[in-house]
């Protein structure tokens, strides 16, 4: 709310001058911590959490002290906190104090998430990467950034600031525009190589996950890690928290999954791959991605057998005004009445959803995963966890 209250009455010149000058405040005060570490930094619309955590996973495994910073958690060798900042990157002090505290700690290796918005806020300035990852990239956040191709632009700049190895979904179709920025190194990562890279067997579904697992593992092969203990250790990886994660196995399965963009809600629902689906979502508020609602509510149409829609941090938007752009998606698609439900409480329709299904049936709910908080009007927030809610909601 404040954020929004000064890029209004601000100028664009003096925010971008004030955020440079904090991320050099940070880097200052922290004696650029980053020139002590080898730094990966990873981007893309979907999966950067996903390669962070198995990125560091490998690297610990094999014997490397390693800091990993992503929008799940903050983790310093064997000490982690949950990030309960409601954001992937944060501040500037906070992230040289994050790599000072790595340096301190004996880590060689820090892994972090680089998202666009803290690429806007200069949150990456002052870092010196090592090696630079795209994950994918799909339109998100286009509001914001006034724009795909300055979306794409933020993104890349990441990229810039990494003069040393690059590592590049080639299957992405903006694989070209990233392929063309100066490096010393280009690794590049395809659909080809599943079978040659990966194991047969690993913790995670879907097709999108083998992308990130191969990502993981070309960024920790380039690091000295060989390839058969990579493909061993995927083998080992548990998995992440809110990601893709079964909650209940019986008398129904129950699923919660981070999916909040129509290409990651519709990959979530090609991996369940059931006909039995009764699906939970919403669309985060504050004017964010309001394009996308219709787009969510025809794809959960084309999926679920039931839907329940529902909140899903509306912030100082009006809830039923986002509930109603999805909606219109799901009955453009004409979707069954009879197999809709409104219920903007969230614990309300995550109760529903568990009510109405049955022995053959999967819930699968979306747009969350791991958050720890809800985010409602006036900078207010409650605290939150999708898989928690299922389970106190069953035990009832």
């Amino acid at each position: 709310m404040i954020r929004n209250l000064l890029r209004k009455i601000v100028p664009e010149f003096l925010l971008k001058a004030y955020h440079y000058c904090l991320a050099f405040l940070g880097a200052l005060f922290y004696g650029f911590p980053s020139k002590k570490l080898i730094v990966v930094g990873i981007t893309g619309t979907s999966g950067k959490s996903t390669v962070a955590e198995l990125t560091s996973f490998i690297l610990e495994k094999s014997g490397n002290k390693t800091a990993s910073m992503s929008s799940v958690r903050f983790k310093i060798g064997d000490k982690e906190e949950e990030n309960k900042l409601k954001m992937t990157m944060p501040g500037r002090f906070k992230i040289q104090k994050f790599l000072k505290q790595a340096v301190n700690e004996g880590c060689k290796f820090a892994v972090s998430e680089v998202t666009s918005e803290g690429i806007k806020q200069f949150r990456h300035k002052f870092i010196k990467f090592d090696i630079a990852v795209l994950t994918n990239l799909t339109p998100e956040h286009i509001e914001s950034h006034g724009g795909f191709e300055n979306y794409r632009e933020a993104k890349s700049e990441l990229f810039r600031a990494c003069k040393n190895i690059h590592i590049i979904n080639l299957d992405d179709e903006n694989a070209d525009y990233f392929w063309k920025i100066p490096a010393k190194n280009k690794i590049g990562f395809s659909r080809n190589e599943f079978d040659e890279v990966l194991p047969e067997r690993m913790n995670m579904p879907g097709e999108f996950n083998k992308y990130n697992a191969l990502a993981a593992v070309k960024t920790a092969v380039t690091l000295g890690v060989s390839l058969q203990d990579c493909r061993e250790l995927l083998q080992e990886f548990g998995g992440i928290e809110g990601r893709m994660e079964t909650i209940i196995e019986k008398p129904f399965k129950a699923i919660v999954d981070y999916a909040h963009t129509p290409e990651q809600l519709e990959k979530a629902y090609e991996t369940i791959n059931s006909k039995n689906l009764i699906c939970v979502f919403g669309s985060c508020g504050g004017g964010r991605d309001k394009r996308k609602r219709p787009v969510l509510g025809r794809i959960a149409a084309k999926y679920c057998q039931k839907i329940i829609l529902t909140n899903e941090d509306p912030y100082d938007e009006d809830p039923v005004q986002i509930l109603s752009m999805i909606k219109s998606g799901v009955f453009d698609s004409r979707f069954p009445k009879a197999d809709f439900y409104e219920i903007p409480n969230r614990r309300e329709a995550i109760k529903k959803a568990l009510s109405l299904a049955e022995a053959d049936d999967i819930v699968i709910i979306t747009g969350k995963g791991s958050e720890p908080w809800m985010c409602l009007a006036n900078g207010k927030k409650i605290p939150w966890k999708d898989g928690k809610i299922v389970k106190e909601e069953l035990s009832k």
